[in-house]
């Protein structure tokens, strides 16, 4: 027999143990008055309680009722195998208990009810909705579209101003000689020189025969 088919210890006493509970619990309440199937209905109503109540202690362990419940269903199971045990007679059973046994039912329905309704202990906190946080009040900005402004025109760099022209030394030499002839010529004559005549005849360069003309202001 491979390992997964061996029949497991524990399940085998839990099934032994059930069924021994049972027949002491149908047992009793057949003695106790309860014949045919009500017998058998004992025995499940009771492993139904105890089943229910550790169910119930196992989602909250601090729930008295649930405990309460648990000991209430194993005292009758317990009971249920002790008196059977031989030591009560069960061809002449007690008035009390057959009157526990007759109000078994109310009172299995009723733990059972409590059991399944109870609130549990793990309840999820209730949420709290955020407040909403004042956000401090920040530039209106105007959200209507605007045409964008035309690109500027490059600006053009400035034209260069023209530099004055360096004034021009005229030598002393240069000044006696061209004065010579322009008095001489206003001797011969009896008329100032003209400034162009003066500068044909000298021959020089434009700035310099301009130079001249306005040191001896001739026009």
């Amino acid at each position: 027999m491979s390992r997964s088919m061996r029949p497991d210890a524990v399940l085998v006493q839990a099934v032994i143990a059930g069924a021994l509970s049972f027949a002491h619990l149908h047992d009793l309440a057949e003695a106790a008055g309860q014949s045919g199937w009500k017998a058998w209905a004992y025995p499940i109503s009771v492993d139904l309680l105890l089943v229910a109540a550790w169910r119930r202690l196992r989602t909250a362990r601090r729930d008295r009722s649930a405990w309460t419940w648990f000991v209430i269903a194993l005292f009758a199971s317990l009971g249920a195998n002790i008196a059977t045990a031989g030591l009560l007679d069960l061809k002449h059973v007690p008035d009390w208990l057959c009157i526990l046994v007759a109000g078994w039912p109310a009172l299995a329905f009723l733990g059972g009810t409590l059991l399944v309704h109870a609130p549990t202990d793990s309840a999820p906190p209730a949420v709290v909705p955020a407040q909403p946080v004042d956000e401090p009040a920040g530039p209106e900005v105007d959200v209507r579209r605007e045409d964008p402004a035309p690109p500027a025109a490059p600006e053009l760099p400035a034209a260069p101003v023209p530099a004055s022209a360096p004034a021009v030394t005229v030598p002393v030499a240069l000044l006696d000689h061209a004065r010579k002839i322009a008095d001489d010529h206003q001797t011969a004559t009896g008329s100032p020189m003209p400034a162009d005549a003066l500068t044909a005849r000298l021959g020089l360069p434009g700035p310099m025969s301009a130079a001249i003309t306005a040191e001896l202001q001739l026009t």
